[in-house]
């Protein structure tokens, strides 16, 4: 299976970023780590064995991109406007930097976003906010509103509310959006939401279902049984959703 890493400075981050990439056509998939972790989680979880098949026929490739967690959601030492701002930046790095990269070999190449966790988040909000970019979502055990408190889960924005807040927050700005040309966007979207019965963002996760039902946006829930939050049933998710 070919393997590449790949490291370069980021004008919009003012640092460098890193990303690996296996396969060599297919599908173009994104992935997202899970909070605060690094690029090559995805490999280390063995979620890249479990799709390796279909990478080496040819019918996947996967960008495994760094996240920025620590440095903005997680940053509880900065004021949450402040958390928001360097998310956005990343989202410009992601954007205008990583889709261009992924793109450069294949212009009309379908664009995938997956992850697990808080990656599963940002799969979701980047497809929704960039919806002409992005044709699918894959997200496992997702939380789809960050200012939720449930369990050890925190409130990633400490209480602060303001417009940004809820174009961040899917499940809330999905209902805001009227125009005609992102709700097209959106309703050639296929998005595949998949966790654990017991996970303690089922509701969260079913409300962001209903939402996208209001929308005309297509999608299914796939359930686990238990909790289901764990790099284990990832790799069961995966070899049902993405290995064919």
């Amino acid at each position: 299976m070919k393997r590449e890493y790949h490291k370069w400075w980021s004008p919009h981050l003012g640092r460098e970023m890193e990303l690996l990439v296996f396969g060599h056509g297919g599908s173009r998939m994104m992935v997202f780590p899970t909070r605060k972790h690094r690029f090559h989680e995805y490999e280390n979880m063995g979620m890249v064995d479990v799709l390796r098949h279909r990478i080496e026929q040819g019918g996947l490739q996967l960008y495994c991109v760094d996240s920025l967690d620590a440095e903005s959601f997680y940053a509880h030492h900065l004021p949450p406007s402040q958390r928001l701002l360097r998310h956005h930046s990343y989202e410009k790095y992601l954007v205008r930097e990583v889709v261009p990269f992924i793109r450069k070999d294949a212009p009309a190449a379908e664009l995938t976003t997956h992850g697990c966790s808080l990656g599963a988040f940002h799969a979701v909000n980047l497809a929704l906010r960039f919806p002409h970019l992005f044709r699918n979502v894959v997200a496992f055990s997702g939380r789809y509103d960050l200012t939720l408190a449930i369990e050890h889960f925190d409130d990633l924005l400490s209480g602060f509310r303001d417009d940004d807040v809820i174009e961040n927050t899917p499940v809330l700005y999905l209902g805001t959006v009227t125009s005609e040309r992102i709700q097209t966007h959106w309703r050639r979207m296929d998005i595949q939401l998949a966790l654990g019965d017991a996970d303690p963002f089922r509701e969260n996760t079913e409300a962001f279902a209903r939402a996208l039902a209001k929308q005309g946006v297509p999608y299914k829930i796939h359930l686990w049984h238990g909790r289901a939050h764990d790099p284990t049933s990832w790799r069961t998710m995966a070899a049902h959703l993405l290995a064919e």
